[in-house]
């Protein structure tokens, strides 16, 4: 099956990368500056609070998107992504899924639980589903329940991250899975990116570095923080949100925490859509282990336009 087939909406980014959809910092500045620089932009539904400027934000990004597309024919916008939390803890998902369907989101990234109901509408308007996962099983679950891809979230990704190292993760899915398929976990520079693919990977899943960039809705602190840090500032744990994720120490030192001895969390507390999770996730600083390569806050379009240049780079290495 020929690649442009195969990934869908995903085969119009000018470079294969996604940029990841996170909590609180992804909006549609963000998410438009990455489609714009030919990268796939992402962002959580939940970002827009309250629930009804979902609907003020879908059209901005559409309209604006088609009006970059019909300015520059040469390079189109990559395609958007909306993220989904379809954990039951998520009240919202009804109405964030009604939105998504009047604006026909071209890509939708569901998290935490795999559902057939919300694969087949997502289907059902055109779009396409890429569900995240941490393991192989949860890979064949989200699979077999219609998802069209898959993102593999391995060790060192930001956020709710997995243990498994990239290279087991996706050569156990490859052994079984030809669908799209984007690998998350420290990969913040264009030569990770073209390892990504050599692993068996279509696309990258980048998060952390895209904190560092003047879209992004993250505090000047929290940028400067990422320009500073290495993978020793990274703290793995459930306690914040009821899953093991990815935080820098520096801002669990700062809410009064030891990072070093941190209590576990009751994982059926869980929650995902309400003002304890946005408190704990202003405070508390999701981050991945690639970050030493980030050098500076920077534009999106010139951090995308270094990754490419990285990439071919890498690509004119590898070929002698």
């Amino acid at each position: 099956m020929r690649r442009a087939n195969r990934l869908g909406a995903l085969a119009r980014a000018r470079l294969p990368v996604i940029g990841s959809p996170m909590f609180i910092i992804s909006t549609p500045k963000l998410v438009i500056a990455q489609c714009c620089a030919g990268v796939v932009g992402a962002m959580p539904s939940l970002n827009a609070r309250p629930a009804e400027q979902l609907d003020d934000w879908l059209a901005e990004i559409t309209e604006t998107l088609a009006a970059w597309d019909q300015a520059h024919p040469e390079t189109p916008a990559a395609p958007f992504a909306i993220n989904q939390i379809v954990h039951k803890s998520n009240a919202r998902l009804e109405h964030d899924m009604m939105v998504c369907a009047k604006y026909k989101v071209p890509v939708v990234i569901t998290s935490l639980g795999a559902r057939e109901d919300v694969n087949q509408a997502v289907q059902g308007w055109g779009g396409m589903v890429l569900h995240d996962v941490i393991n192989d099983r949860f890979a064949r679950k989200a699979v077999e329940k219609g998802a069209d891809g898959l993102v593999a979230v391995a060790a060192g990704a930001g956020g709710h991250a997995g243990v498994k190292s990239p290279f087991a993760l996706v050569q156990e899915i490859r052994a079984w899975f030809d669908g799209p398929l984007a690998l998350s976990g420290a990969i913040a520079t264009g030569g990770a990116v073209l390892a990504a693919q050599a692993m068996g990977a279509d696309m990258a899943y980048i998060g952390s570095a895209f904190i560092a960039t003047d879209e992004a809705r993250a505090s000047d602190a929290y940028k400067q923080a990422i320009v500073e840090g290495s993978s020793d500032d990274i703290v793995y744990s459930n306690l914040f949100t009821g899953v093991h994720g990815n935080y820098l120490k520096s801002s669990i030192v700062a809410a009064g925490l030891d990072p070093d001895h941190l209590p576990e969390s009751d994982p059926s507390k869980m929650n995902f859509g309400g003002d304890v999770a946005a408190k704990a996730w202003k405070d508390i600083w999701g981050c991945g282990q690639g970050i030493a390569a980030i050098q500076a806050v920077q534009p999106t379009g010139r951090y995308v336009a270094q990754l490419a240049a990285e990439y071919q780079a890498a690509k004119a290495r590898l070929m002698g």
